[in-house]
């Protein structure tokens, strides 16, 4: 509730609070003069809430066999921006009374909680945030405290998992990160899969949270199936790592998808093999591979590389050979698309994001307590998101390449 406030009143009121002060205002005193003012404001507003629900002003003979009338007042202690202070709530005979400002039950006004998830969202934990309001505002702030206003962000998460989604993603990223969660007295490795499309007019959107025992092609073929079960049509392209059975759980849910393996992963995978002191001249052999200007010169660029270092490090080259199909579909396109799609990094810069909030946290005491925090570190980070860079250029593209399948997604 917004409540409004005279102007010339609360001048009235300040001039009254200040006019018998003689000494400066440091600080200190500055925040106890500014929580008497709230204080005061509060206790007026109830009160004038009181004479609205009652119907009349207080001692007025309208109050005479009305069939209710005052009965005192309560004390509540609130939590706010400057510190505990308390007020005076009134009260009615037949307790009817329902306070709209401070509602009942309520022990903190606007913005108090937001401060909690904030902190909460970005890997603080509870002793940290405990500290933090002692410190600024002498609030003590339970461990239950914390609980009882993150716990509240569980329905928007739920609500937030299986809202609709957009008909057409031109392009999905699909990663997994690990977290470890206790289950039945032990702490396990789980991994949480995250999915994020690009929608038609290029802004990048978290689609979903899933978490499952351990990554596989089986677990992503049911997350892509529920995209589908929530509205997305088709994808174009799916950029993705190197996990085995990946792609074809993706074309079997998406048939005309096209699939990415990020040149980045495979790039780490290969130099897996490398010595130290040969990794700086493998990946500069490696990098006109994948920085050529068509698919013919990337070729040839590979077989130089097997030429070269082929007879050492030959698992390098099965490990791009075998996958060639799948790395090099960003060569049908131009510059501005490849930029978006020859590598998974939206959704890693993201994961290293989740990474760091969850740092603090050790081990999560449920599956849904590691939701609660990622979904709030998603809702911090994407708020800095905007739109892709080149993404008119990559729509004229899409517009020529697939017209029909842009038409049926959008028109369904």
């Amino acid at each position: 509730m917004t409540v409004q406030f005279d102007k010339e009143a609360l001048d009235k009121l300040l001039d009254e609070t200040l006019r018998d002060r003689k000494e400066p205002l440091d600080e200190a005193k500055a925040t106890g003069l500014a929580k008497q003012m709230i204080q005061r404001i509060f206790e007026r507003a109830l009160q004038g809430e009181m004479t609205h629900h009652l119907g009349y002003e207080k001692h007025a003979a309208a109050g005479r066999g009305s069939g209710n009338s005052r009965n005192g007042k309560s004390q509540k202690t609130l939590k706010g921006e400057l510190g505990n202070f308390t007020i005076e709530v009134p009260r009615d005979r037949n307790g009817e009374f329902e306070p709209q400002l401070i509602p009942k039950h309520q022990t903190r006004f606007e913005g108090f909680d937001e401060k909690i998830l904030s902190m909460y969202a970005r890997g603080m934990s509870t002793r940290d945030m405990q500290s933090h309001f002692k410190e600024l505002y002498g609030v003590e702030v339970s461990p239950g405290l914390v609980s009882e206003v993150t716990n509240q962000v569980m329905e928007e998460v739920k609500a937030w998992q299986s809202r609709p989604l957009e008909p057409l993603y031109p392009i999905l990223y699909l990663d997994a990160l690990y977290v470890k969660i206790r289950q039945d007295g032990r702490v396990e490795n789980r991994a949480i899969y995250v999915a994020i499309g690009v929608n038609w007019q290029g802004h990048k959107e978290v689609l979903g949270l899933w978490a499952s025992a351990n990554e596989g092609a089986k677990f992503w073929l049911m997350v892509l199936t529920e995209l589908k079960n929530r509205g997305v049509r088709d994808v174009f392209i799916a950029c993705v790592d190197g996990l085995k059975g990946f792609p074809q759980a993706i074309e079997t849910v998406f048939p005309h998808a096209r699939v990415q393996l990020c040149i980045v992963h495979t790039v780490r995978a290969s130099l897996n093999y490398v010595s130290w002191k040969d990794r700086k001249q493998v990946a500069a052999a490696l990098k006109p591979v994948y920085r050529a200007a068509t698919v013919e010169q990337a070729r040839q660029e590979l077989d130089q590389f097997t030429q070269s270092w082929g007879g050492k490090y030959g698992a390098i080259v099965r490990i791009w050979e075998e996958h060639w199909d799948r790395l090099t579909p960003f060569f049908s396109f131009p510059d501005e698309i490849r930029r978006i799609v020859y590598t998974t990094n939206a959704v890693e810069s993201l994961n290293s994001t989740l990474r760091k909030t969850i740092k603090t946290r050790g081990a999560f005491p449920t599956e849904e307590a590691a939701f609660k925090l990622l979904y709030l570190a998603i809702r911090n980070r994407t708020r800095q998101w905007e739109a892709i860079q080149y993404w008119r250029e990559a729509m004229n593209r899409f517009q020529i390449l697939w017209p029909e399948r842009i038409e049926a997604a959008l028109r369904s």
